[in-house]
């Protein structure tokens, strides 16, 4: 059975970037929904007793949908964090620096990738395994976790992760993404990539 984690900060923390209403529906609405719907999805299967990621690795249709979702929305808790002026580890902003010139020049680019997205969907900091950084979008519930690549950062770019607090104003909502993210998590993930593949 799939649990919806706890989310790593308290409702009232990402405000007024992200508000404790906008929490409420996306965290226990939205996602919860996720996941009931999965449990539901995969009683009595062969996906019963396995890993999220397994589920996602090896499902389509519904299933997959609705497991990828749940992933997707647990890395984006994690890519937030409350407002403390955080910036990326040393080796990271060197990566970032590396790739995309500066710091301001990939939150530009990511941050277009983003509101360029049409529709639902997702904009991602990724990193192949020659350690090349990248931004990719991914409609609906698409995930890097099916690809070579591996997740970084993400922003969730649905209406619902937004709209109470900007209405449709994605620009805004980027703007204020940057003041709560998580650069102590995208690092780590960063470091886990780097011993897994190898740092040259």
């Amino acid at each position: 059975m799939i649990q919806l984690p706890e989310l790593p900060f308290s409702s009232k923390d990402l405000e007024p970037f992200i508000s404790e209403k906008t929490l409420s529906f996306h965290y226990g609405k939205h996602h919860k929904t996720y996941v009931d719907k999965l449990n539901g999805l995969i009683e009595k299967t062969e996906y019963a007793s396995t890993s999220l990621e397994n589920i996602i690795r090896h499902s389509d249709g519904a299933i997959f949908n609705n497991a990828a979702q749940v992933w997707n929305h647990t890395f984006y808790w994690n890519c937030l964090a409350k407002p403390s002026n955080q910036k990326p580890s040393t080796e990271l902003q060197k990566a970032i620096t590396r790739d995309f010139g500066s710091i301001e020049e990939f939150t530009n680019t990511f941050s277009n990738s983003a509101i360029g997205l049409f529709g639902s969907g997702w904009c991602w900091l990724v990193i192949s395994k020659d350690h090349k950084l990248s931004i990719v979008n991914t409609q609906n519930a698409q995930t890097p976790l099916t690809t070579d690549h591996t997740a970084l950062l993400t922003c969730d770019v649905w209406e619902h992760a937004y709209y109470l607090d900007t209405q449709n104003s994605r620009p805004e909502y980027l703007k204020n993404f940057w003041a709560i993210v998580n650069w102590a998590f995208v690092s780590e993930q960063y470091q886990k990539h780097l011993e897994q593949y190898g740092n040259t």
